[in-house]
Protein backbone atom coordinates (compact mmCIF):
# COMPACT_ATOMS: atom_id res chain seq x y z
CA UNK A 1 0.00 0.00 0.00
CA UNK A 2 1.36 3.22 -1.02
CA UNK A 3 0.65 6.48 1.26
CA UNK A 4 0.28 9.61 -0.20
CA UNK A 5 1.63 12.61 1.05
CA UNK A 6 -0.81 15.11 -0.16
CA UNK A 7 -2.06 15.70 3.02
CA UNK A 8 -2.56 19.61 4.03
CA UNK A 9 -0.23 18.79 7.05
CA UNK A 10 2.46 17.74 4.63
CA UNK A 11 2.20 19.84 1.88
CA UNK A 12 1.70 22.87 4.69
CA UNK A 13 5.27 21.23 6.50
CA UNK A 14 6.98 21.05 3.04
CA UNK A 15 5.66 25.41 2.40
CA UNK A 16 7.59 26.67 5.72
CA UNK A 17 10.72 24.39 5.19
CA UNK A 18 11.28 26.41 2.13
CA UNK A 19 9.72 29.69 3.49
CA UNK A 20 12.69 29.58 6.05
CA UNK A 21 15.15 29.56 3.62
CA UNK A 22 13.10 32.41 1.47
CA UNK A 23 12.63 34.43 4.26
CA UNK A 24 15.64 35.66 5.29
CA UNK A 25 16.65 36.77 1.81
CA UNK A 26 12.86 38.65 1.30
CA UNK A 27 13.52 40.41 4.96
CA UNK A 28 16.87 41.59 3.72
CA UNK A 29 16.37 42.89 0.50
CA UNK A 30 12.48 44.55 1.47
CA UNK A 31 14.16 45.77 4.82
CA UNK A 32 17.11 47.30 2.67
CA UNK A 33 14.86 49.05 0.47
CA UNK A 34 12.19 50.34 2.72
CA UNK A 35 14.84 51.64 5.17
CA UNK A 36 16.86 53.68 1.49
CA UNK A 37 13.17 54.93 0.94
CA UNK A 38 12.34 56.29 4.42
CA UNK A 39 15.04 57.36 5.42
CA UNK A 40 15.73 60.03 2.91
CA UNK A 41 18.40 62.35 2.23
CA UNK A 42 18.92 63.03 5.73
CA UNK A 43 18.66 61.93 9.46
CA UNK A 44 15.31 63.32 11.24
CA UNK A 45 14.43 63.10 15.13
CA UNK A 46 11.50 60.51 13.77
CA UNK A 47 14.67 58.05 12.56
CA UNK A 48 16.20 58.28 16.06
CA UNK A 49 13.03 57.60 17.71
CA UNK A 50 12.67 54.18 15.98
CA UNK A 51 16.07 52.93 16.18
CA UNK A 52 15.80 53.19 20.12
CA UNK A 53 12.08 51.18 19.85
CA UNK A 54 14.48 48.64 18.35
CA UNK A 55 16.70 48.93 20.67
CA UNK A 56 14.34 48.80 24.17
CA UNK A 57 12.53 45.62 22.41
CA UNK A 58 15.95 43.76 21.90
CA UNK A 59 17.05 44.53 25.56
CA UNK A 60 13.57 43.22 27.11
CA UNK A 61 13.75 39.98 24.63
CA UNK A 62 17.16 39.90 26.20
CA UNK A 63 16.83 40.01 29.23
CA UNK A 64 13.75 37.74 29.16
CA UNK A 65 16.04 34.98 27.59
CA UNK A 66 18.71 35.27 29.84
CA UNK A 67 16.29 33.90 32.86
CA UNK A 68 15.67 30.04 32.02
CA UNK A 69 12.29 30.17 33.03
CA UNK A 70 10.87 33.45 31.53
CA UNK A 71 7.59 33.88 30.24
CA UNK A 72 9.19 33.55 26.51
CA UNK A 73 10.62 30.51 27.19
CA UNK A 74 7.67 28.98 28.46
CA UNK A 75 5.72 30.63 26.02
CA UNK A 76 7.70 28.59 22.91
CA UNK A 77 7.44 25.27 25.14
CA UNK A 78 3.44 25.82 25.28
CA UNK A 79 3.45 25.86 21.11
CA UNK A 80 5.40 23.33 21.24
CA UNK A 81 3.33 20.72 23.08
CA UNK A 82 0.37 22.09 20.92
CA UNK A 83 -0.11 18.70 18.58
CA UNK A 84 -2.09 20.54 16.03
CA UNK A 85 1.01 23.08 15.71
CA UNK A 86 3.62 19.64 15.85
CA UNK A 87 1.85 18.10 13.13
CA UNK A 88 2.42 21.47 11.05
CA UNK A 89 5.75 22.65 11.24
CA UNK A 90 7.95 19.62 11.24
CA UNK A 91 11.42 20.79 11.05
CA UNK A 92 10.50 24.71 11.91
CA UNK A 93 11.55 25.32 15.59
CA UNK A 94 9.13 26.93 16.94
CA UNK A 95 11.30 27.55 20.18
CA UNK A 96 13.72 29.65 18.14
CA UNK A 97 11.22 32.18 17.37
CA UNK A 98 13.02 34.91 20.17
CA UNK A 99 16.17 34.26 18.10
CA UNK A 100 14.30 35.17 15.08
CA UNK A 101 12.93 38.42 16.11
CA UNK A 102 16.53 39.70 17.81
CA UNK A 103 17.97 39.06 14.56
CA UNK A 104 15.32 40.57 12.43
CA UNK A 105 15.53 43.68 15.07
CA UNK A 106 19.67 43.92 15.03
CA UNK A 107 19.20 43.46 11.16
CA UNK A 108 17.17 46.19 10.78
CA UNK A 109 19.19 48.43 12.93
CA UNK A 110 21.95 47.54 10.47
CA UNK A 111 19.83 48.19 7.80
CA UNK A 112 19.19 51.52 8.86
CA UNK A 113 22.74 52.53 10.21
CA UNK A 114 24.44 51.49 7.23
CA UNK A 115 22.40 53.81 4.58
CA UNK A 116 22.92 56.83 7.05
CA UNK A 117 26.58 56.44 6.98
CA UNK A 118 26.58 55.65 3.71
CA UNK A 119 25.13 58.82 3.07
CA UNK A 120 27.09 60.82 5.65
CA UNK A 121 30.34 59.13 3.99
CA UNK A 122 32.18 60.73 0.86
CA UNK A 123 35.65 60.51 1.32
CA UNK A 124 38.06 57.03 1.39
CA UNK A 125 39.06 56.61 5.25
CA UNK A 126 35.17 57.23 6.07
CA UNK A 127 34.16 54.19 3.25
CA UNK A 128 36.11 51.43 6.33
CA UNK A 129 33.64 52.07 8.70
CA UNK A 130 30.57 51.45 6.22
CA UNK A 131 31.96 48.82 4.48
CA UNK A 132 32.42 46.77 8.31
CA UNK A 133 28.70 47.95 8.20
CA UNK A 134 28.02 46.78 5.31
CA UNK A 135 29.51 43.18 5.76
CA UNK A 136 28.34 42.75 9.51
CA UNK A 137 24.45 43.87 7.89
CA UNK A 138 24.99 40.57 4.96
CA UNK A 139 26.21 38.59 7.56
CA UNK A 140 23.79 38.82 9.85
CA UNK A 141 21.57 37.05 7.64
CA UNK A 142 23.42 33.96 8.00
CA UNK A 143 24.20 34.23 12.14
CA UNK A 144 20.63 33.07 13.07
CA UNK A 145 21.75 29.94 15.05
CA UNK A 146 24.88 32.09 16.34
CA UNK A 147 22.24 34.26 18.28
CA UNK A 148 21.83 31.30 21.01
CA UNK A 149 25.55 32.49 22.22
CA UNK A 150 25.36 35.65 24.14
CA UNK A 151 28.23 37.42 23.44
CA UNK A 152 26.98 37.78 20.13
CA UNK A 153 23.73 39.48 21.15
CA UNK A 154 25.22 41.91 23.54
CA UNK A 155 28.17 42.81 21.31
CA UNK A 156 25.43 43.55 18.38
CA UNK A 157 23.40 45.56 21.00
CA UNK A 158 26.67 47.20 21.87
CA UNK A 159 27.42 48.11 18.50
CA UNK A 160 24.13 49.51 18.04
CA UNK A 161 23.39 51.46 20.98
CA UNK A 162 26.58 53.03 20.31
CA UNK A 163 25.76 54.06 16.94
CA UNK A 164 22.72 55.08 17.69
CA UNK A 165 24.15 57.39 20.82
CA UNK A 166 26.36 58.98 18.28
CA UNK A 167 23.86 60.07 15.95
CA UNK A 168 21.43 61.02 18.82
CA UNK A 169 24.13 63.16 20.72
CA UNK A 170 24.52 66.03 18.01
CA UNK A 171 20.16 66.47 18.19
CA UNK A 172 20.04 66.71 21.94
CA UNK A 173 23.34 69.08 22.97
CA UNK A 174 22.99 70.98 18.77
CA UNK A 175 26.22 70.19 18.40
CA UNK A 176 28.95 68.10 16.61
CA UNK A 177 31.90 68.93 18.71
CA UNK A 178 34.31 65.29 19.17
CA UNK A 179 33.57 65.24 23.06
CA UNK A 180 30.34 64.66 22.30
CA UNK A 181 31.23 61.17 19.82
CA UNK A 182 33.53 60.12 22.82
CA UNK A 183 30.93 60.42 25.54
CA UNK A 184 28.03 58.97 23.51
CA UNK A 185 30.34 56.22 22.67
CA UNK A 186 31.36 55.32 26.27
CA UNK A 187 27.69 55.93 27.27
CA UNK A 188 26.05 53.43 24.45
CA UNK A 189 29.16 50.75 26.24
CA UNK A 190 27.89 51.52 29.52
CA UNK A 191 24.55 50.83 29.08
CA UNK A 192 25.26 47.67 27.40
CA UNK A 193 26.90 46.23 30.76
CA UNK A 194 24.44 47.53 32.91
CA UNK A 195 21.84 45.70 31.14
CA UNK A 196 24.61 42.51 31.19
CA UNK A 197 24.91 43.09 35.06
CA UNK A 198 20.96 43.02 35.86
CA UNK A 199 20.67 40.18 33.78
CA UNK A 200 19.35 37.00 35.87
CA UNK A 201 22.08 35.37 34.64
CA UNK A 202 25.74 36.72 33.68
CA UNK A 203 25.71 34.00 29.84
CA UNK A 204 27.86 35.45 27.25
CA UNK A 205 31.12 37.67 27.40
CA UNK A 206 30.52 41.09 27.67
CA UNK A 207 34.32 42.42 26.85
CA UNK A 208 33.99 42.78 23.13
CA UNK A 209 31.80 45.60 23.99
CA UNK A 210 34.26 47.99 25.28
CA UNK A 211 36.65 46.60 23.03
CA UNK A 212 34.51 47.82 19.87
CA UNK A 213 33.85 51.03 21.78
CA UNK A 214 37.55 51.55 22.32
CA UNK A 215 38.27 50.64 18.16
CA UNK A 216 35.19 53.33 17.38
CA UNK A 217 36.91 56.09 19.42
CA UNK A 218 40.61 55.33 17.75
CA UNK A 219 38.58 55.28 14.52
CA UNK A 220 37.27 58.37 15.04
CA UNK A 221 40.59 59.96 16.05
CA UNK A 222 41.98 58.45 12.79
CA UNK A 223 39.36 60.40 10.68
CA UNK A 224 37.41 57.56 9.79
CA UNK A 225 34.19 57.93 10.98
CA UNK A 226 32.16 61.30 9.32
CA UNK A 227 30.99 63.94 11.44
CA UNK A 228 27.43 62.82 12.13
CA UNK A 229 24.54 63.65 11.35
CA UNK A 230 25.98 66.17 9.07
CA UNK A 231 25.45 64.79 5.61
CA UNK A 232 26.99 66.21 1.93
CA UNK A 233 24.53 67.43 -0.18
CA UNK A 234 26.30 69.17 -2.60
CA UNK A 235 30.43 69.97 -4.03
CA UNK A 236 31.02 72.39 -6.64
CA UNK A 237 34.44 74.41 -7.72
CA UNK A 238 33.25 77.06 -10.05
CA UNK A 239 34.98 79.91 -11.80
CA UNK A 240 32.56 82.47 -10.14
CA UNK A 241 29.50 82.48 -8.31
CA UNK A 242 26.16 84.77 -8.02
CA UNK A 243 23.92 84.82 -5.56
CA UNK A 244 20.19 86.05 -6.52
CA UNK A 245 16.81 85.87 -5.25
CA UNK A 246 16.70 82.47 -6.78
CA UNK A 247 19.79 80.78 -6.00
CA UNK A 248 23.33 80.67 -6.50
CA UNK A 249 24.47 80.71 -9.86
CA UNK A 250 27.70 78.98 -10.66
CA UNK A 251 30.25 79.40 -14.25
CA UNK A 252 31.77 76.31 -14.53
CA UNK A 253 33.83 74.17 -16.84
CA UNK A 254 31.75 71.76 -19.10
CA UNK A 255 32.25 68.05 -19.02
CA UNK A 256 33.06 65.69 -21.56
CA UNK A 257 30.51 64.57 -23.81
CA UNK A 258 31.21 61.22 -22.65
CA UNK A 259 30.48 62.03 -19.44
CA UNK A 260 26.89 62.45 -19.92
CA UNK A 261 25.55 61.73 -16.06
CA UNK A 262 27.42 65.24 -14.78
CA UNK A 263 27.67 68.97 -15.91
CA UNK A 264 30.85 70.29 -14.76
CA UNK A 265 34.13 69.07 -15.13
CA UNK A 266 37.40 68.53 -12.24
CA UNK A 267 39.44 70.00 -15.01
CA UNK A 268 39.46 73.98 -15.16
CA UNK A 269 41.92 76.32 -16.99
CA UNK A 270 42.61 79.56 -15.33
CA UNK A 271 44.48 82.96 -16.65
CA UNK A 272 47.92 83.58 -14.02
CA UNK A 273 46.00 85.03 -11.02
CA UNK A 274 42.73 83.90 -11.50
CA UNK A 275 40.56 82.52 -8.52
CA UNK A 276 38.23 79.64 -8.39
CA UNK A 277 35.19 79.37 -5.70
CA UNK A 278 34.18 76.12 -3.62
CA UNK A 279 30.56 75.78 -2.83
CA UNK A 280 29.22 73.06 -0.33
CA UNK A 281 25.94 72.29 0.48
CA UNK A 282 25.73 70.08 4.15
CA UNK A 283 22.73 68.98 6.22
CA UNK A 284 22.25 69.45 9.61
CA UNK A 285 19.48 69.34 11.94
CA UNK A 286 17.37 71.84 12.97
CA UNK A 287 19.14 73.47 15.88
CA UNK A 288 22.75 72.64 15.51
CA UNK A 289 25.34 75.07 14.82
CA UNK A 290 28.61 74.48 13.91
CA UNK A 291 31.73 75.95 11.83
CA UNK A 292 32.78 74.14 8.41
CA UNK A 293 36.13 74.77 7.01
CA UNK A 294 37.49 74.91 3.43
CA UNK A 295 40.95 73.34 3.80
CA UNK A 296 42.36 74.32 0.07
CA UNK A 297 45.32 71.83 -0.19
CA UNK A 298 47.75 70.99 -3.59
CA UNK A 299 49.49 68.18 -4.25
CA UNK A 300 53.67 68.76 -3.64
CA UNK A 301 55.32 65.79 -4.49
CA UNK A 302 53.37 62.56 -2.54
CA UNK A 303 51.89 64.93 0.45
CA UNK A 304 48.70 67.13 0.36
CA UNK A 305 49.91 70.66 1.66
CA UNK A 306 47.30 73.42 2.98
CA UNK A 307 47.41 76.40 1.24
CA UNK A 308 44.41 78.26 3.01
CA UNK A 309 41.52 77.27 5.42
CA UNK A 310 38.35 79.67 5.40
CA UNK A 311 35.67 79.25 7.32
CA UNK A 312 32.13 79.96 7.78
CA UNK A 313 29.16 79.23 10.62
CA UNK A 314 26.65 76.46 9.48
CA UNK A 315 22.98 76.57 11.12
CA UNK A 316 20.91 72.97 10.39
CA UNK A 317 17.04 72.91 9.66
CA UNK A 318 17.35 73.62 5.95
CA UNK A 319 16.17 70.51 4.07
CA UNK A 320 18.54 71.26 0.35
CA UNK A 321 21.49 71.90 3.06
CA UNK A 322 23.45 74.74 4.48
CA UNK A 323 25.07 76.64 1.67
CA UNK A 324 28.37 78.62 1.85
CA UNK A 325 31.27 79.08 -0.20
CA UNK A 326 34.88 80.39 -0.10
CA UNK A 327 37.40 81.74 -2.81
CA UNK A 328 41.34 80.83 -3.40
CA UNK A 329 43.23 83.48 -5.24
CA UNK A 330 46.60 83.12 -7.39
CA UNK A 331 45.35 78.93 -8.12
CA UNK A 332 48.38 77.75 -9.82
CA UNK A 333 48.99 74.58 -12.47
CA UNK A 334 48.67 71.39 -10.41
CA UNK A 335 46.36 68.74 -8.46
CA UNK A 336 44.11 70.63 -5.80
CA UNK A 337 41.31 69.43 -3.05
CA UNK A 338 39.34 70.98 -1.08
CA UNK A 339 38.27 69.27 2.45
CA UNK A 340 35.26 70.08 3.90
CA UNK A 341 35.63 69.63 7.44
CA UNK A 342 34.27 71.08 10.81
CA UNK A 343 35.86 73.09 13.38
CA UNK A 344 37.53 69.90 15.35
CA UNK A 345 39.11 68.94 11.94
CA UNK A 346 36.59 65.81 11.29
CA UNK A 347 36.18 65.54 7.66
CA UNK A 348 32.56 66.08 6.07
CA UNK A 349 33.64 65.57 2.26
CA UNK A 350 36.47 65.89 0.06
CA UNK A 351 36.91 67.33 -3.90
CA UNK A 352 39.58 66.94 -5.95
CA UNK A 353 40.22 68.92 -9.26
CA UNK A 354 42.90 69.51 -11.67
CA UNK A 355 44.14 73.12 -12.76
CA UNK A 356 45.84 74.05 -16.14
CA UNK A 357 47.49 77.43 -16.87
CA UNK A 358 46.20 78.82 -20.12
CA UNK A 359 46.70 81.76 -22.37
CA UNK A 360 42.83 82.15 -23.69
CA UNK A 361 39.76 82.81 -22.18
CA UNK A 362 37.40 80.13 -23.89
CA UNK A 363 33.65 80.57 -22.89
CA UNK A 364 32.21 77.74 -25.36
CA UNK A 365 33.30 75.48 -22.71
CA UNK A 366 31.82 76.65 -19.89
CA UNK A 367 28.16 76.47 -18.46
CA UNK A 368 25.99 78.14 -15.49
CA UNK A 369 24.46 76.18 -12.98
CA UNK A 370 22.16 76.78 -10.21
CA UNK A 371 22.21 75.65 -6.65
Amino acid sequence: MTISDNSSPGRLSRLLARSRMILPISFFVGGFVWDAITIGKKVAMSDMVIFALYLLVAALLMHQLAEPYSSVRRLGERLLNWQWLQNRVSGWPVQDWPYWILQFLFGSLLSALFILYFKSSSYGLAWVVTLVLGVLLVANEFMEGEYRRFSLCWSMFGLCSILWCNFAFPFVFGSVHAIWFYLSTLLGAMVTYVLYQRAPRHVGRIWPVWLIAGMLMLAYRADMIPPVPLVKQAVVIAYELEKTPEGYWMTVEKSPWWQFWRVDSDHFYLQPGQKLVCFSAVFAPQGLQTKLLHDWQKKIGEEWVSVSTPGFSLTGGRDSGYRGYTYKSNVTAGEWRVRIQTSTRQTIAVHAFTVSLGTELDLQHRARIRY
